[in-house]
Order: C-alpha cells, then structure tokens, then sequence
C-alpha cells in the first residue's frame, strides 16, 4: 500500500504544473499505509469502521494540525490503538513497526527545517562601509540572507539559519567585524521555513 502511495505521490505532472509539497507526498504514502491496516482492523466488522469513522472526526475536528503529515501520524496512532483494544496485538505490532520504519523513509527526505530572522546592525555612522565584511560574516557561516534596509546607522537582513543553530558564534563573528566600533546586534524570530 505504502508503495502503490508513493507512486500517486510522485507521480509525473504535466508541464506547467507546481509541484507537489513535501508534506503533500509524505501524507499521501502514511495514508496509503494507514488506509491498509485500518482495513486489516476493521475485516468486516461495521462496528469496527464506525468506531474507526468516530475517532478519526474527532481528531479531524478537534486538534489544531499545521502540517497534514501530523494528521495522518495520529492516524497511525489511532490504527494502532484500535488493533490493541480488539485484542489484534500482532496486526498492532507489526502495523507500529511498518509505520515507523515507513516514518523514518520518509523523514529522511525533509528538507532541512529553518528559522527565518531580521537581523538589525546598528553602526552609528559606519554601517554602509561595515557591510561588506559583515556579509562576508554571513557567507562563512553559509547562512541565506537578503537585504532588507541600509542607512548610514543601520543595516538590516532577512537571514535563514538552521533550526537547531544560534545565533551567538554569528553575533560574535559580526562584533568582531569591527570591534572598536559601537555596534548594536539584534536577531528577531520571523517565522519557521522548510516545512
């Protein structure tokens, strides 16, 4: 199932289409996967897909899902459940380790998350002759940036870094620019990319 998923998940598109979301293609491979073994659940009981339709509308309606890759993971967790409380321990098991493994696959093909930043400098009369080495700054540290205003008092950037990164080796890279000037460093959390 996981396999036939991925297939409609990549398939070709016409030229001229956008392609697909990462989130989109992974949660089309969960589904195909959870679809499977919510059916080797259910068998014929109707009792069973009623109960599975309940649970499923109520995290449908009930949880605030950002990425559609969560949805389907709660999916699995409710698939797995409803096999433990039928007594399908084996289906459970191995619909867990199947699931975390097709998880794993998957995931491993994330581009890697960023948080995105206005970065203020401040240089009282020198920020325009300051940033050319402040960008180099941000070159060495191979973090995107654009940008955003110039003045003689002040540069700003929007920059992308790493999630799991700080900003401090940065801060300190940029102060060591000039370091007999009076420079003020400021980072402003923008919003999460790469999702």
């Amino acid at each position: 199932a996981a396999l036939l998923g991925a297939m409609l998940a990549l398939r070709p598109r016409r030229r001229g289409t956008p392609p697909p979301s990462i989130a989109v293609v992974q949660t089309l491979i969960l589904l195909a996967g959870v679809g499977a073994v919510i059916m080797l659940i259910v068998g014929t009981s109707l009792a069973r897909a009623f109960g599975i339709v309940g649970a499923a509308n109520l995290i449908r309606y009930r949880s605030k899902i950002d990425d559609p890759k969560d949805a389907v993971v709660m999916l699995c967790a409710l698939s797995v459940g409803l096999a433990s409380g039928v007594g399908l321990y084996l289906i459970a098991s191995i619909a867990t380790l199947f699931l975390l493994a097709l998880l794993w696959v998957i995931e491993s093909f994330e581009p890697r998350a960023l948080k995105v930043f206005d970065l203020k400098i401040t240089a009282e009369n020198e920020a325009e002759t300051l940033r050319p080495r402040i960008e180099q700054v941000l070159r060495r540290f191979r973090l995107p940036f654009e940008g955003r205003s110039l003045n003689s008092n002040e540069l700003s950037y929007e920059v992308q870094m790493p999630f799991d990164a700080s900003t401090d080796p940065v801060s300190h890279g940029i102060v060591a620019t000039s370091p007999k000037t009076d420079m003020g460093v400021v980072w402003t959390d923008k919003k999460a990319k790469g999702k």
